[in-house]
């Protein structure tokens, strides 16, 4: 793959010479994480749409206040990455990126999922941990790939009876929101079998009641007995 890494502290801008390597594949803009490093880009430019081959975009660690809508046009795009920036908002054109499996948006300002993202029919792999997230959008449904749901530290009170759609789902990371409750369906993600494996689902920090978290332990079959029991007559 034809690669590039920009890398300094003094990192405010693309250059913009890089525009003009349309056959790029790989661009990473990220300090290394073992750096503690935080670079001091605020705009992705809009001219991010010339280099129509990007497979892989890596900007996080920097200080990303917007997305530009053109990051729609990178119809190759398969992994995105922009945790730890300054994100409020994404633009609704992300939802073009068809291709895309992989997505991180950990450590921003985000206050929903929006739903345009709930149409990346490829996505395999979605992180928005540590945002202010109070809502999931229902067609979160449509979501059919995805795997591994990460949504520790953020507000959520509830999730919508929708999650329990996502058949393929092996990991849902739900610690530190305010959930009081679990959709009714909740048990029947059966490849959440968090009774044999921790890392499979959490909801430490949470102020669960129903199910109580002693059932929770017990892994889907255990969330299915809790919510037939409360409605049998």
């Amino acid at each position: 793959k034809k690669k590039l890494k920009i890398s300094g502290r003094d990192l405010v801008s693309v250059p913009t010479q890089i525009f003009a390597l349309d056959q790029l594949q790989v661009l990473e803009m990220s300090p290394e994480r073992e750096s503690c490093l935080k670079y001091q880009m605020e705009l992705l430019p809009r001219d991010i749409s010339r280099l129509r081959n990007l497979t892989c975009l890596y900007v996080d660690s920097n200080n990303l206040k917007k997305i530009p809508a053109e990051i729609g046009t990178l119809s190759h795009l398969e992994r995105l990455t922009l945790s730890n920036n300054s994100l409020s908002s994404l633009p609704a054109e992300m939802g073009a990126l068809q291709r895309l499996h992989s997505l991180h948006l950990a450590n921003n300002n985000l206050t929903e999922l929006p739903t345009s993202l709930c149409q990346l029919r490829s996505l395999t792999f979605l992180d928005m941990s540590d945002n202010k997230i109070g809502t999931i959008p229902s067609n979160i449904q449509h979501l059919q790939k995805l795997e591994t749901l990460l949504l520790l530290f953020n507000s959520l009170e509830s999730l919508p009876e929708d999650v329990c759609l996502l058949k393929n789902l092996h990991t849902l990371w739900l610690g530190n929101n305010n959930l009081q409750s679990l959709p009714a369906a909740f048990g029947e993600l059966v490849n959440l079998d968090w009774g044999y494996n921790y890392c499979s689902c959490n909801f430490e920090g949470n102020p669960l009641e129903s199910p109580p978290p002693e059932v929770c332990s017990r892994g889907p079959k255990g969330i299915r007995d809790y919510f037939l029991s409360l409605y049998r007559i």
